[in-house]
């Protein structure tokens, strides 16, 4: 193994993130519950939940940008893993990784602290990627993590949505292919 990679850019010291990626990642994983959501004022009012929404949210900043171009130095993504692991989290989400083609195991700092979490019993749960849907296009496919990725069925589900003001209306999920 080389010398880590410790590029960076300049960005405020905080852990809220630049271009609004970790807050989204955060706000489905752990969101509170928002009375009143809507989409652009226009459609429906409703409630919106994170998947778990009395879970506890650590949060360690490990990419920082320049000239919106992402830079994630290994050394603060192997920080991020000990710091997490030191405060006795659960889970670690880790929504990062790089384009294909993929690199060995272990050549990367992602699969090196999830291994290491995974030895301490915290599972990883890693995003597949934007690279799809194309055979060998998911990263972060160690045998020690849990990826996980997002996709489409040729099905439609309709359902009754109904609103605040008792007004219902026959929905179904959008299908987008390209």
């Amino acid at each position: 193994m080389g010398p880590l990679n410790t590029t960076g850019g300049e960005e405020y010291r905080s852990p809220r993130d630049r271009v609004g990626h970790g807050t989204h990642t955060a706000s489905t994983s752990v969101g509170s519950v928002a009375p009143n959501a809507s989409y652009f004022g226009q459609l429906g009012r409703g409630v919106a939940r994170g998947g778990a929404p009395r879970a506890r949210l650590a949060v360690y900043k490990v990419c920082w940008y320049r000239d919106l171009t992402g830079r994630c130095s290994d050394a603060d993504i192997l920080a991020a893993f000990d710091d997490a692991l030191c405060d006795g989290v659960h889970v670690v989400s880790a929504s990062l990784g790089s384009s294909p083609p993929l690199m060995p195991l272990f050549a990367t700092s992602t699969e090196i602290g999830a291994f290491h979490a995974m030895q301490r019993g915290v599972v990883t749960v890693f995003s597949a990627g934007n690279d799809g849907p194309d055979a060998s296009m998911v990263q972060n496919v160690s045998p020690w993590g849990l990826t996980v990725a997002a996709s489409t069925i040729d099905r439609r589900f309709p359902t009754v949505i109904t609103l605040g003001n008792n007004a219902s209306f026959v929905g179904r999920a959008s299908l987008w292919t390209t």
